[in-house]
């Protein structure tokens, strides 16, 4: 077979983004300006309602947000076990102790009769990843936190356009906290969002991110004179990172009109490859941002996943992990808090004996056929 040049990820960038990146090169506000509140606006006009505040990355918001709920040392936030390290990082930073609620292997999302179980008088908040883009019950997670008085903390940084029950991932919660990193749905390069239906939130949050200045003194406004309201972060997003972005929505319905051909196409061809099942919601209410396709591979074939990836690296085809461990399996997370290593069957499960494969707008059909076709000669080779 003719080797293939499928990549995992690649940013869909061409001029119109390069011009809208020189415009403000040209220029003399570099951060902090008017690319960055245009960026906002359109991001919460996408999502259909909501406030938005640009940050330096989708870590930076969940940080801000946790900060912003006062979580901290003595409190508990429930986490998923299978979710990357940012998520747990953001706020075992404010001095909380993550505990890690176990993986539906079906979705990949949370276990609710797990997460419930796992609340005790010191949890405070709940932390939820949209995993791969597939959303979870919202509407069961914020009755579960309205019964024990928690707020909630929304990662989608993989789901931008994913939605339950037709209101976007991310308006559901305290905070719903997005990144652009490059091989997400769209790229500033590096740079994060966090939005909320309460605009007071925002407000503070977007003040906060950018060291809690105080310019709102009487008399003139003399440039370079301010107070400051309180402790504050750096965490603002550059006018390039901004304009790249405000270009990169103008492409959202293609972007995911191809993503989900080709995540339908993958879906339907792996399923039929026995010992394959790509994950999905299962729901109609539930509509996944089709991030990509994860490949839970089962009975005999499970062990041989990393075999079986490198295989497919050696024909061409790109593919990833997510995630390589539950966070609990971590040196850091097991060596501090004393983590059963083991003690996340259906997070272990995905971490290893699951393949992510593309199916981002850079590729075609005949992409994810060749991919298909890829697959089912490897299986068969076992």
């Amino acid at each position: 077979m003719t080797k293939l040049d499928i990549p995992f990820g690649r940013p869909w960038i061409d001029d119109a983004e390069r011009d809208a990146v020189m415009e403000v090169l040209s220029g003399h506000i570099l951060t902090h300006g008017p690319n960055c509140h245009a960026f906002e606006e359109g991001f919460a006009e996408m999502m259909g309602g909501g406030h938005a505040v640009s940050t330096s990355s989708c870590m930076a918001s969940l940080h801000l947000s946790w900060i912003d709920l006062g979580v901290g040392p003595g409190d508990e936030v429930l986490l998923p076990a299978m979710t990357h390290v940012a998520t747990a990082h953001a706020a075992t930073l404010t001095g909380a102790t993550p505990v890690f609620v176990d993986s539906e292997v079906t979705t990949g999302n949370m276990d609710l009769d797990d997460m419930a179980a796992k609340v005790t008088p010191r949890t405070k908040a709940i932390g939820i990843v949209h995993y791969a883009g597939i959303p979870i019950d919202m509407v069961k997670v914020m009755a579960l936190a309205k019964k024990h008085g928690l707020k909630v903390v929304e990662d989608c940084a993989l789901a931008v356009e994913a939605r339950v029950d037709g209101t976007h991932v991310g308006l559901f919660g305290h905070t719903g906290c997005y990144s652009f990193y490059p091989v997400k749905h769209i790229t500033c390069g590096e740079g994060g969002m966090l939005v909320s239906k309460d605009p007071e939130t925002v407000k503070r949050i977007g003040e906060f991110r950018a060291f809690n200045y105080d310019r709102s003194g009487p008399g003139p406004k003399v440039p370079g004179l301010y107070d400051v309201k309180g402790l504050g972060m750096n965490y603002r997003m550059s006018e390039m990172q901004a304009a790249l972005g405000r270009v990169q929505l103008t492409r959202m319905p293609e972007i995911m009109a191809r993503r989900e051909t080709n995540f339908r196409a993958l879906q339907t061809g792996l399923n039929a490859v026995e010992g394959v099942y790509v994950l999905d919601s299962g729901e109609e209410r539930l509509k996944s941002s089709f991030y990509c396709a994860i490949a839970l591979l089962k009975g005999d074939l499970a062990p041989w996943r990393n075999d079986i990836a490198l295989a497919l690296n050696a024909r061409g085809v790109g593919t990833s992990v997510y995630y390589p461990h539950p966070i609990g399996r971590l040196r850091y997370y097991r060596e501090r808090f004393g983590y059963d290593a083991n003690g996340f069957r259906g997070a272990t499960a995905l971490a290893d004996h699951a393949i992510a494969l593309p199916c981002g707008p850079h590729l075609t059909i005949q992409d994810m056929a060749d991919i298909v076709a890829c697959v089912a000669e490897i299986v068969a080779a076992r």
